[in-house]
């Protein structure tokens, strides 16, 4: 018998649709681009992409749809490594225009096969968006470039509004959770970098429902407190298919909750996007501007200041 568990009712959610979501699948596939939000299956695909309460949101991954390593919890391929396709920062850049985004998250495969993991085409995206107009916001949400640092450098000096590197999970679970090639102080290591030698707001992501201790969320709250962490996110881990991590808890909502509150009022973090169905770049754009307008900005006043970190 499998011991696959029974999904709650709070989990169950409707396809994506609309005019807006399908126009921009089209353009997707007129540039030849990926998405995370279609590779990973996520189920926040109509309402990131629509933006109906904020601005809209989309997560194109870079540098191809197959990954140098095989986390346990990731449907994305693995091994079968292409080349970097030289078209591919111009590409998404006309995509974003044509689409009409105003908040731009940007994530790749781990490309360890590279001789610096891509960040230069990673940084040359950036570039080229913000070279168009640089009034959008753009997220990246990065690999850890196996802890280089010149590497994660690249993705500073292209001068984001957001960098994310996800932790993924409590230090305890990293593995069997992710590839043994990732790790908790080489994650917290790139995000410290980027605090510490930039303004850039920086960003993570825990799954629940792994394993994990309520304790060790709260040292993992800490750590990133330490570091200054700016926003945290948390999702319920869900398994893409029965070769993948089976899921050892449904979080209750309510639990989302409290970790939520515990992260912006104890660990005053900008904000905590938490939630069952809550993914990495879940409503980013819309929470974003949200966070930047409780600190008394006006909508052109926070997209600005966004704008012109670093300069």
């Amino acid at each position: 018998m499998s011991s696959r568990r029974r999904k709650p009712e709070w989990l169950k959610s409707r396809p994506p649709s609309g005019e807006r979501f399908a126009d921009i699948k089209r353009t997707l596939r007129d540039h030849d681009l990926h998405t995370v939000c279609e590779e990973a299956s996520c189920p926040n695909m109509g309402d990131c992409w629509s933006g109906r309460n904020g601005p809209g949101t989309a997560t194109f991954m870079l540098m191809g749809d197959r990954c140098s390593r095989g986390c346990n919890f990731c449907d994305v391929k693995t091994g079968g490594m292409e080349p970097l396709d030289p078209d591919e920062p111009e590409n998404v850049a006309a995509a974003v225009a044509e689409i009409g985004l105003d908040y731009v998250v940007l994530t790749s495969v781990d490309r360890d096969d590279l001789p610096d993991g891509g960040a230069a085409h990673f940084a040359e995206t950036i570039r080229e968006i913000k070279r168009r107009d640089p009034s959008i916001l753009v997220e990246t949400l990065i690999p850890d470039f196996q802890g280089d640092p010149d590497d994660v450098r690249r993705i500073i000096d292209a001068e984001p509004d957001v960098i994310a590197h996800n932790v993924e999970t409590v230090e305890r679970l990293q593995w069997p959770v992710r590839d043994r090639r990732a790790g908790y102080e080489q994650s917290l290591a790139v995000l410290e970098q980027v605090g510490r030698e930039s303004d850039i707001h920086t960003k993570t992501s825990l799954m629940l429902g792994v394993g994990e201790y309520d304790h060790e969320i709260y040292q993992t709250l800490s750590d990133l407190d330490e570091i200054g962490v700016d926003i945290v996110t948390f999702g319920q881990y869900l398994q893409p298919s029965r070769s993948h991590l089976e899921v050892s808890e449904y979080v209750h909502p309510d639990k989302f909750d409290v970790w939520k509150v515990i992260a912006e009022e104890e660990f005053d973090v900008l904000y905590c996007a938490s939630g069952p169905m809550v993914r990495s770049s879940f409503k980013a754009g819309e929470f974003f501007v949200e966070a930047l307008l409780r600190d008394g900005k006006t909508v052109r006043e926070a997209r600005t200041a966004a704008s012109t970190v670093g300069e």
